[in-house]
């Protein structure tokens, strides 16, 4: 019984990660992508899939319907959060620490959550900026330093990083739920490490 109910969720999360692939290829290089729209990417492609292995974890555990709920949204949370870390980070790490050129989403013609915010809040020049980057594939009319320093100035990435403790803190208060032991504890501590990582 456990072994359909977990094909159930393998399959429901594999055909959510390629819907979310399909939409993000739809959407790339569209400077004017909500944040609703990127969030629902960001739900498809990796929260769903850290949600369906917390669920399986917790039944695999023998944990209650109650317990493996917590765990479902308690991974769709940190799943989320951990993918706005990633955001951040391409804006404030370098290529040594996360192993890849720093700031390459926007090359690539992915809007990150604090590319989104700040084309929310900019006028028609730097939507210009944000455009070339993207057309050109390249930081070469506009330089990352640039579109860093745009991304910093107009608060976008305070705002992102606000919006990451949000969902970090809501995950560590679902797991306050649980019964008090090292295996929550740890739980507790993805969170913490997910706030806090360098790459």
């Amino acid at each position: 019984e456990r072994c359909f109910e977990i094909l159930d969720i393998l399959t429901r999360v594999t055909r959510q990660m390629t819907e979310g692939e399909l939409i993000q290829l739809t959407q790339c290089g569209r400077v004017e992508i909500t944040e609703t729209e990127y969030l629902d990417i960001v739900h498809r492609k990796t929260a769903y899939l850290i949600s369906a292995c917390c669920e399986i974890g917790a039944i695999l555990a023998g944990a209650s319907p109650t317990q493996q709920e917590i765990m479902r949204n308690f991974g769709l949370k940190i799943g989320i959060a951990f993918q706005l870390a990633d955001d951040l980070l391409d804006f404030t790490s370098t290529n040594e620490k996360l192993g890849k050129p720093a700031a390459s989403d926007l090359r690539e013609g992915k809007l990150t959550l604090p590319v989104i915010y700040l084309c929310e809040e900019s006028k028609e020049d730097v939507l210009e900026k944000i455009r070339k980057v993207v057309k050109e594939g390249e930081y070469l009319s506009v330089t990352r330093d640039e579109v860093v320093s745009l991304v910093e100035s107009s608060g976008a990435l305070a705002r992102s990083r606000k919006e990451l403790l949000r969902y970090a803190n809501e995950a560590q208060a679902l797991v306050m739920n649980l019964p008090e032991n090292t295996y929550r504890q740890a739980l507790v501590s993805i969170s913490s490490f997910i706030i806090n990582r360098e790459n």
